[in-house]
C-alpha cells in the first residue's frame, strides 16, 4: 500500500538554529520526504489524497541525534554486569531500546561501544552493535546507526572481558586496525587507564591511531572521565571527547581551535542521584557514594561551561547503556545542558543540529524542504522549556498511528 501524502497543519516550528519559534507552519510529506514548509495561511492547492493531521499547539521538533549511546545494553544501576549477558539477550536489548529512542524523536543513535560476540554467520567475533546496525539499515521506522565497535581500552581499567584490550602502542595500533576491518564507523579508544594520574598511552601512540582511521575515512572519539587522557587525545588529534568532565580552559580553547567535538554526558549524575532513592548499592546510597557523585557532577557541569564559553561545538547524548540511563532520555541530557548554562535552544541545537555535524551528515538534526521527514511533534516550546522534549505527541518516520484527519481544503 502506498501510503497518502500527509499534512501536518498549523504546527509551531523549533528548528535549533535559533532562539524563537516559527508559528502557524503547515509542513507537506510524501514518501518519507518533506515537499514543503508554508504558512498554514497559504498553503495553495493540496493533492486530492492527502490526510491531513490537526498539529495545532504542538511544536515540530528535528529527530534528535543520541551522540553517545549503546545500544545493545540497557542501562540501569547494573548497566556494567549488563554487558555480560548473552548475545541473544543483548540483540533483544537493542530492539526493545530501538523502540524507545524512536518513539522519544531520537533519529540518530551514535553507538560508542558494545561488547563482541561470535557471528554465527561467519564465526568472526566482532562488536555486536555492527549486526544490530545491519538489521536496521533496510528499516525506515528504526533509528539510523553509527557504530565504534567494541571499547580499546587499558587492562585493569573495566572488567576483564568487556573490551579489547591494549597495552603497548603495536597492540593498540592492531585493536584498532581490528575494529575497522570489522566494518567500525568510528573508534572508540577509553583515555582513563589504570593510573589516574597518567593517560593509558602515549600522545604518539593515539596519534599513529587517529593517522591509522583518517587515512581509512574514519573518525577517533575518546573516553575522556580525566584531564591527563583528555589532553593526550587533544594533542593526538582526536575528532571529539565523550563526557569530558574534567577540562580546563587551556583545553577547551584547543578543541574550539582544532574543531574538537565535546559529547556531553551530564544526565547520569541525575540518574546516580535518583538512584540513591531506589536501590540499596552502597556506591550510591552511602554518604561517601552521594558526595563523590555531587562532586563529580559539579566538575563536569564546570567543564561544559568552559567548553561552550571557549566556542567548543558541544554535541550530547545519554550514555544508555553504558551508562545508568535510558534509551528515551535525551530530553534528560538536553535539561542538564540547560543547568550548566546553555540556552534551552543551545542545548536543543546540541541534540539536533550539532549532533549531525559530529556525525558528517548534513540532513540528520535539520529539517527543510526536499529532506527527510524526520521529525517530531511535542507538547510545548523546547526554545524556551527543555522540558517540553519529554511530551512527544506524534514521530514522523514511524508506522502511522491514528489520529484526526480533516477534510482535505481545496
Amino acid at each position: 500500500m502506498i501510503p497518502r501524502p500527509m499534512l501536518y497543519r498549523d504546527a509551531a516550528l523549533a528548528d535549533g538554529s535559533g532562539p524563537s519559534l516559527r508559528k502557524g507552519v503547515s509542513v507537506l510529506v510524501d514518501r518519507g520526504r518533506i515537499l514543503w514548509i508554508r504558512p498554514t495561511s497559504d498553503e495553495g492547492d493540496l493533492p486530492s489524497d492527502v490526510h491531513v493531521v490537526d498539529a495545532g499547539g504542538s511544536t515540530i521538533v528535528p529527530g534528535m541525534v543520541d551522540a553517545h549511546s549503546h545500544v545493545t545494553l540497557p542501562g540501569g544501576s547494573h548497566w556494567i554486569d549488563r554487558g555480560f549477558d548473552s548475545p541473544e539477550e543483548l540483540l533483544e536489548v537493542a530492539e526493545h531500546n530501538g523502540d524507545l529512542l524512536g518513539r522519544a524523536g531520537v533519529r540518530w543513535a551514535r553507538d560508542v561501544g558494545s561488547p563482541a560476540a561470535v557471528d554465527p554467520r561467519d564465526g568472526r567475533k566482532r562488536a555486536l552493535a555492527l549486526r544490530v546496525r545491519e538489521r536496521w539499515r533496510e528499516d525506515r521506522s528504526r533509528p539510523r546507526l553509527r557504530v565504534a565497535g567494541t571499547w580499546i581500552a587499558h587492562s585493569g581499567v573495566l572488567p576483564a572481558g568487556l573490551t579489547i584490550e591494549a597495552d603497548d602502542g603495536p597492540g593498540f595500533l592492531a585493536a584498532a586496525a581490528k575494529q575497522l576491518d570489522d566494518g567500525a564507523d568510528l573508534l572508540k579508544l577509553y583515555l582513563d587507564g589504570p593510573k589516574k594520574e597518567e593517560a593509558p598511552w602515549s600522545t604518539e601512540a593515539v596519534r599513529a591511531v587517529v593517522d591509522l582511521a583518517h587515512g581509512r575515512g574514519a573518525k577517533v572519539t575518546a573516553h575522556s572521565g580525566l584531564l591527563p587522557g583528555a589532553r593526550v587525545g587533544i594533542d593526538a588529534g582526536v575528532d571529539s571527547l565523550e563526557h569530558g568532565f574534567e577540562l580546563d580552559s587551556d583545553l577547551a580553547a584547543q578543541m574550539a581551535r582544532q574543531g574538537a567535538f565535546l559529547v556531553s554526558t551530564l544526565a547520569i549524575f541525575r540518574s546516580w542521584a535518583s538512584f540513591a532513592h531506589t536501590t540499596t548499592l552502597p556506591r550510591f546510597v552511602g554518604d561517601e557514594g552521594k558526595e563523590r557523585t555531587a562532586r563529580r557532577r559539579e566538575r563536569a557541569i564546570e567543564s561544559v561551561r568552559v567548553a561552550h564559553h571557549a566556542g567548543v561545538r558541544i554535541a550530547t547524548g545519554t550514555d544508555f547503556g553504558g551508562g545508568s540511563l535510558r534509551a528515551n532520555h535525551l530530553a534528560w541530557e538536553v535539561e542538564s545542558l540547560v543547568e550548566a548554562g546553555l540556552k534551552p535552544w543551545e542545548a536543543l541545537a546540541s541534540a539536533t543540529i550539532r549532533g549531525g555535524e559530529l556525525l558528517g551528515e548534513s540532513e540528520a538534526g535539520r529539517i527543510g524542504e526536499g529532506g527527510p521527514a524526520d521529525f517530531f511533534l511535542v507538547h510545548g516550546d523546547p526554545l524556551t522549556d527543555p522540558t517540553a522534549l519529554w511530551r512527544v505527541w506524534r514521530v514522523a518516520w514511524l508506522p502511522e498511528a491514528p489520529g484526526r484527519a480533516e477534510p482535505t481544503r481545496r
